[in-house]
């Protein structure tokens, strides 16, 4: 209650009174001014009412409230104490005097009343000079006893015992604000803010109230907003922040009020313009909020212009929008470039493919079926390529459209199988195929899935000598199907696993350098993969074969057929970021 009580006075100091304690004096010299009427009003009731009446005691009781609130209103709204104290304290000596004549003069309890005249001087002024006035004023009031004009009512000519009520009264109220003057004094003596720090920090240092009003500001307003302090004071910070950000502000101010340690925001603050207006004209400032004590009544703020930040901000957002622009660019350029070589690389495979069958004739010289046969091949390795640039430039950009169904996974893996038979008898490697008999239905695109395959047991094949041995094998696992393609060939490196399925990557040694490929075939496994909603981890060794396994949902992947997919990134942070969908995990 006290610290309500205090933070409402506050409130009521005119914002022209800027240093600390001087706004703490015109504070304590309001809630004097609005709680002493009480007091008072008491007083005349039990000894005015007997002797003269209730006309006479209502008479009493509304000049002193009126006396006194009229006090308080008018230092409040002219930011001016001097004058009015010396007002009151006139006044108070006088009906001091009064009260005193008419409880029996000196020799009653009440006597003991004139000593707040300089102790609640003291308590609002903190001055030795307003002490010794409160002094000469209790002097009045005693000297007021021995005047001819005999003030004294009939009804108490004597003192009376339960005239100790008034100054116990008085006294009870001196026990709170003793002990709150000794609690502000160890709070400033700890945490004062040394408001030199704002030049180190080139910020401005606020000291707010819980209300969120500012109650001081540092010298570095001038420099930083290009305002006199005295300008940020009361509630005129609140009205030069955004609208929009305004709610973020009071927020933080909640945030604090319940016991937060410290509270951040940003906040676009209105300042000045070169020519001296400041409509519309708003700059990006960072607030940090932090206790002043540790009983919350008051939070420091560090308010620091935050514009290179945004601008980096918009700087890294205009270079994200672009690369996102190339990356779309990149895809459609090489979608149309892939679509057009399709159209002559058909017309080059089949004439070739009629060329082999000699349906014009037979070959004068065996060298020119030779370089027909030698043809048809590039013009199909170039066609698988240009196949799978499409697949992958599609799959980037969101174009690939898959159509979930059910099917019977073994049917899949058996025609995968038979399309690779002559690749692996070519090679004498044995491809089995080990698919559970519970692996049942799966509901997914089946072309999609058997590319999955195809390319995995091509590259099973591809990089496994000859007499090796290549597995399919598949399981149901829960709500999920997990499968897998193995075999017995020369395994991968462990620095070579963070770059396997990346576009347009082999890896490189002795072995595999003589194969063939443009690198894209990992990388669009893990495209299907992710358009299903799977994931895809990698098992392998040098020497020791590899193994692919891929997990997908039995019920097909959830949201819509059409979506984006960003295959994995060659740079580092695109490892980082974990862009395979899977582990990897190196054995052995």
């Amino acid at each position: 209650m006290p610290d309500a009580i205090a933070s409402g006075c506050e409130r009521l100091v005119h914002s022209r009174v800027a240093e600390p304690e001087a706004r703490a004096r015109h504070a304590r010299f309001i809630g004097l001014m609005l709680a002493a009427p009480f007091l008072s009003a008491a007083s005349a009731v039990m000894l005015v009412t007997a002797g003269l009446g209730a006309s006479a005691t209502l008479a009493a009781i509304l000049g002193i409230f009126g006396l006194c609130w009229l006090a308080a209103l008018g230092v409040s709204a002219s930011g001016r104490l001097v004058g009015a104290g010396a007002v009151v304290l006139v006044a108070s000596a006088v009906a001091m005097g009064a009260l005193v004549a008419s409880a029996g003069g000196l020799a009653s309890p009440v006597a003991l009343l004139v000593a707040a005249l300089p102790i609640e001087a003291f308590w609002v002024s903190r001055s030795r000079h307003w002490v010794l006035a409160g002094a000469a004023a209790a002097a009045l009031a005693c000297a007021m006893q021995f005047l001819p004009v005999d003030v004294s009512l009939a009804a108490y000519t004597q003192p009376q015992p339960w005239h100790w009520l008034l100054p116990l009264a008085w006294g009870a109220t001196l026990v709170p604000r003793l002990a709150g003057l000794r609690g502000n004094a160890d709070a400033g003596a700890e945490t004062a803010p040394d408001l030199n720090v704002e030049g180190l920090m080139g910020a401005v240092m606020l000291r707010l109230n819980r209300q969120g009003e500012v109650l001081d500001a540092g010298q570095r307003t001038t420099q930083v907003l290009g305002l006199a302090p005295d300008l940020l004071l009361g509630n005129s910070l609140f009205e030069r922040i955004l609208v929009a950000d305004r709610i973020a502000y009071l927020n933080a101010l909640a945030d604090m009020r319940e016991g937060a340690a410290s509270a951040r925001m940003e906040l676009r603050v209105r300042v000045p313009k070169a020519d001296g207006h400041s409509a519309g004209n708003y700059r990006p400032f960072l607030l940090e909020l932090a206790k002043a004590d540790e009983a919350g009544n008051a939070f420091l703020a560090l308010l620091r212009d935050n514009s290179e930040l945004v601008e980096l901000r918009e700087d890294l957002e205009r270079a994200e929008e672009a690369a996102a622009s190339a990356d779309v660019t990149k895809g459609r350029f090489l979608a149309a470039v892939s679509h057009e070589l399709r159209t002559p690389l058909n017309a080059i495979i089949g004439f070739s493919d009629m060329l082999l069958h000699e349906m014009f004739g037979p070959f004068h010289d065996p060298r020119q079926k030779e370089y027909v046969e030698l043809v048809r091949d590039s013009g199909q390795h170039l066609l698988e390529v240009v196949t799978s640039i499409l697949d992958v430039s599609r799959i980037e950009a969101g174009a690939y459209r898959t159509h979930p169904e059910p099917f019977r996974f073994v049917e899949a893996a058996q025609m995968c199988r038979s399309m690779m038979q002559l690749q692996a008898d070519a090679k004498k490697i044995r491809l089995e195929l080990r698919v559970a008999a519970d692996a049942g239905e799966v509901n997914a695109d089946r072309r999609a899935i058997q590319q999955i395959l195809i390319n995995l047991a091509s590259n099973a094949i591809k990089f496994t000598p000859e007499g090796g041995e290549v597995a399919l094998g598949a399981r149901r696992v829960g709500s999920r199907l997990h499968f897998w393609v193995s075999d017995t060939g020369i395994g991968i490196a462990e620095e070579d696993l963070a770059i396997i399925g990346q576009p347009f990557v082999q890896v490189q040694n002795d072995y595999t350098r003589g194969f063939e490929g443009a690198g894209l075939g990992l990388s669009l496994v893990k495209g299907l993969v992710s358009l299903h909603d799977g994931t895809m981890s990698i098992d392998s060794a040098p020497g020791e074969g590899t193994t692919v396994s891929v997990s997908i949902p039995v019920d097909g992947p959830k949201g819509d057929s059409d979506r984006l997919v960003m295959l994995a990134d060659a740079t580092p942070a695109g490892r980082k970021n974990g862009d395979w969908n899977g582990s990897l995990r190196k054995t052995g």
